[in-house]
C-alpha cells in the first residue's frame, strides 16, 4: 500500500486471553508493571510522532462514553484530531472535533473518510471491529496484548461469523511487556 494511500486501522488493548474490558467496563489493568529485558522502550516523542500520523478516529457508542469518562481524570486523549462516533443514540459533545454518524458503514468509509483522511484509527468497540472486518473496510489490525489473563469480560473477537486470513506485518514487545502485533488483513 502507498504511503499516501488511505488505510483503516483497528485498534485494540486486549489481554493475552482476547479479553478487551472487564464486565464492569474497568481498565484498570491496562497498567502493568511488567518488564521485558529485550523489550523496545517506547519515549514520549516516539508516541508523539506516531500519534501525529493519525488523521481521524471512529469509535463506537460505549468506547466514547468511557473516554468521556476518563477525560475528566486524563484529559481527551485525541486531542483536537477529528472523532467519528458510530451511534444512534443522542449523546452529549466534548469538542469541537467529536462528530456523531448513524448510516451505513459502507457510506461512512468510502464517500465520508476515504475522500477526506489518509490514516483512520478505529480507536475501540468490538461490534465496530466486527462490522468493519465483516464488510471488508479495514485494511489492518493492530493489537496491543497486556500481560494479563482476566478469565472473563468482553471478547474482543466475540462470535465474528467468518474466517479471515491475516498477514503478519511486524511484532513488537516492549519493555513494559506489553506486545503489539500488526496484521493486514487479506482481501
Amino acid at each position: 500500500m502507498e504511503n499516501n494511500a488511505f488505510k483503516l486501522t483497528i485498534h485494540m488493548v486486549s489481554s493475552l486471553d482476547g479479553f478487551i474490558a472487564k464486565n464492569d467496563n474497568s481498565i484498570s489493568w491496562f497498567e502493568t508493571v511488567d518488564s521485558y529485558e529485550k523489550g523496545v522502550t517506547l519515549t514520549e516523542q516516539d508516541m508523539v510522532e506516531f500519534l501525529k500520523s493519525i488523521d481521524c478516529y471512529v469509535m463506537g457508542s460505549h468506547t466514547y462514553e468511557h473516554a468521556l469518562k476518563l477525560s475528566k481524570s486524563y484529559g481527551w486523549v485525541y486531542g483536537d484530531v477529528p472523532v467519528i462516533v458510530l451511534t444512534h443514540r443522542n449523546l452529549p459533545v466534548d469538542g469541537q472535533n467529536v462528530e456523531f454518524y448513524s448510516g451505513d458503514l459502507n457510506n461512512l468509509v468510502n464517500e465520508r473518510l476515504k475522500p477526506n483522511y489518509r490514516n483512520v484509527w478505529m480507536a475501540g468497540g468490538a461490534i465496530l471491529a466486527k462490522d468493519l472486518i465483516r464488510l471488508k473496510l479495514a485494511d489492518e489490525i493492530r493489537v496491543s496484548i497486556i500481560p494479563i489473563i482476566l478469565g472473563e469480560g468482553k471478547l474482543f473477537f466475540d462470535h465474528i461469523g467468518q474466517e479471515q486470513t491475516l498477514h503478519l506485518k511486524d511484532a513488537t514487545a516492549y519493555k513494559n511487556g506489553i506486545v503489539e502485533l500488526h496484521y493486514e488483513i487479506k482481501k
